[in-house]
């Protein structure tokens, strides 16, 4: 990538940013969140520790109700900060993203540095939100804000290659990163596939096999409701889990309801078998037991239950 976005939950560390964007030639673009526009705010929130700093070299101080250890060398940074000045001459790209009821860094903040700043510029309220983002959806409120600023000035040289277009109902293919991550489009849809890091992936998207056992589970709980919801049964949700792995014909108990496997096994063709296992919970405290051991047996009619149970043929051609 040849832009950096800063994200530091620090407020002098931002204040740092700020202060050096304009510096560094890589940077395209600066957002910050609840960041000082001026270091003297910064030293005022733990002043009262500011002698003991100077004298043991660190301290640990309290910013937002958590901990920080602050050293005297961030206070000498902190003395060379002109942060609106440097914010007025960046010509760095700037989000600044605040909170109106932030308590540790005001308000009055994010309006000094966006009135000094050049275009383009951006303000995004970060409404009733704390300075450090406690509050999960706040926190992913400005998350999502700060990829759609980013995606503008990002400059992608990883050498991925675009997904390919929908042209059969399932098309995938490599994204020439890493040697297994590939494409998955399924008409409008775009996925990712990959394998786990233990085998050399990077666990970017489900490996084949959750993607099977995804098939499974998805067709289970479909079929189960329309099922349900012509009869009328009181089911108030679904939920599958599937688990695969391979065990030994010998101990595979479910076989010999299986004529396609048991045939295997008993011509000696099959030494291991895929087994997918399906937990299935019914939620619903008006389903009698006669219904749980009717939505049990419709699992099994589910249509790629059938199709993972009969014999498939795979027709393969160059293109």
């Amino acid at each position: 990538m040849t832009a950096r976005i800063e994200r530091i939950t620090f407020p002098g560390s931002q204040d740092a940013v700020l202060a050096i964007a304009g510096e560094i030639p890589e940077v395209r673009a600066v957002a910050t969140i609840g960041a000082p526009s001026d270091a003297a705010h910064v030293t005022s929130i733990f002043q009262s520790s500011v002698e003991e700093i100077e004298a043991s070299g660190q301290a640990e101080v309290q910013l937002a109700g958590r901990p920080f250890t602050i050293r005297k060398q961030f206070l000498d940074d902190l003395q060379n900060h002109v942060v609106v000045e440097r914010v007025a001459t960046s010509k760095k790209a700037l989000l600044v993203l605040h909170s109106p009821v932030d308590n540790t860094v005001g308000i009055d903040n994010a309006g000094e540095i966006f009135g000094a700043a050049k275009h383009p510029k951006s303000y995004v309220s970060l409404d009733g939100a704390d300075h450090l983002l406690t509050k999960a959806g706040d926190a992913a409120f400005a998350a999502s804000m700060i990829a759609g600023f980013a995606n503008r000035y990002v400059v992608d040289q990883s050498g991925a290659l675009d997904a390919p277009k929908a042209s059969a109902p399932v098309v995938v293919a490599e994204t020439a990163q890493g040697p297994f991550l590939n494409h998955v489009v399924v008409g409008q849809h775009r996925l990712l596939a990959d394998e786990p890091t233990s085998i050399g992936g990077f666990d970017a998207g489900p490996a084949p096999y959750d993607f099977l056992g995804a098939a499974l589970g998805t067709c289970t709980s479909m079929t189960l409701r329309m099922y349900a919801d012509r009869k009328k049964l009181p089911l108030d949700r679904i939920i599958v889990e599937v688990f695969h792995g391979k065990v030994h014909a010998d101990d595979c108990l479910e076989c010999a309801e299986n004529d396609a496997v048991f045939s295997g096994i008993a011509e000696g063709r099959t030494n291991m078998i895929n087994r997918f296992e399906r937990v299935i919970t019914l939620e619903g405290d008006d389903l009698t037991d006669a219904d749980r051991n009717k939505l049990l047996a419709i699992a099994d009619k589910c249509p790629v239950h059938r199709t993972l149970e009969n014999a498939s043929v795979i027709a393969t051609r160059l293109a």
